[in-house]
């Protein structure tokens, strides 16, 4: 009977299709660069840059994701404040570094890209950081109020958060290469 209960998982599937569906373009091609680079998919240089300036940009975000073993190993169980510096500051600068690529213009874009990134277990934690991000001074104040205007009371004040993993992680599909289901 419990099972009854539970959304389907091809519902929930679908749900996060039409989400990232309903992103534009440039940020459909940055949440896929950012997950080839943090889910060290493939060689992201190599699939994503068009230019000398997008390779260094991909450098430099291959750099700052260096800390996403770390902060999957160290997501605060509780709202301990021991536990929210180590954790928070890392993910503030991951944060600001993807807010300041000018590529996830929404709350919404970023908590796609950071579940994905990071896990489930980040979500409490995704609103403080995208804040904190979004009001440092390395952003135009007319983007800092637009991020900052992006996110929901109800994002910002939710009193709790699903723990059921992502399950659709999108991927750039070359069209001249036939794709094998494993």
């Amino acid at each position: 009977m419990a099972a009854q209960m539970k959304p389907a998982h091809g519902a929930m599937t679908f749900a996060e299709m039409k989400e990232f569906a309903g992103f534009s373009a440039a940020t459909q091609r940055y949440i896929r660069r950012s997950l080839d680079i943090g889910l060290d998919r493939l060689d992201a240089v190599k699939r994503w840059s068009r230019d000398i300036g997008e390779a260094a940009s991909i450098r430099a975000q291959s750099r700052i994701y260096t800390r996403l073993d770390y902060l999957r190993d160290h997501v605060p169980d509780d709202s301990g404040l021991d536990a929210v510096e180590p954790f928070m500051a890392p993910l503030v600068t991951m944060t600001a570094f993807d807010l300041g690529q000018d590529r996830l213009p929404t709350f919404g874009s970023y908590r796609f890209l950071y579940e994905r990134l990071i896990g489930a277990t980040v979500r409490p934690w995704l609103p403080g950081a995208f804040c904190a991000a979004a009001a440092l001074p390395h952003l135009h104040p007319d983007k800092r109020r637009l991020l900052l205007q992006s996110i929901s009371e109800a994002a910002a004040t939710a009193p709790g958060w699903s723990n059921r993993e992502p399950s659709f992680f999108p991927e750039w599909v070359d069209k001249g290469e036939p794709r094998v289901a494993n």
